[in-house]
């Protein structure tokens, strides 16, 4: 089971800060929290979807929304200071560009 994080804005993702290694995320701090990942699971593209576009003034109009993409990152992470075997857990980060902001998205139990 999974479940999405949203901010307090209502938006999906928690925005985290994020060391990013030569493939991912290498640690990342969910409040006063740090976690250090130990695997980097899987990795893709997503595409926002264009019914979620915020058409305001200024953002590009709908076919800008249709080429945003954000990476995203499935890893197993621990937080730091314990035992990988008995407080891992499966976080998706993603690194959006154009908002120049890492988000915590998704925690897999």
């Amino acid at each position: 089971m999974s479940r999405v994080l949203v901010g307090s804005d209502g938006r999906v993702g928690e925005e985290v800060q994020v060391e990013r290694g030569p493939s991912g995320p290498a640690q990342f701090w969910r409040g006063q929290t740090r976690y250090e990942v130990g695997e980097l699971l899987d990795s893709w593209v997503e595409t926002t979807p264009w019914w979620r576009h915020d058409g305001g003034p200024g953002r590009g109009g709908a076919s800008a929304t249709l080429v945003t993409t954000r990476q995203v990152w499935r890893v197993e992470a621990v937080r730091a200071g314990r035992s990988r075997m008995s407080f891992a857990g499966v976080f998706d980060i993603s690194w959006n560009s154009m908002a120049d902001q890492w988000l915590l998205v998704r925690a897999h139990d």
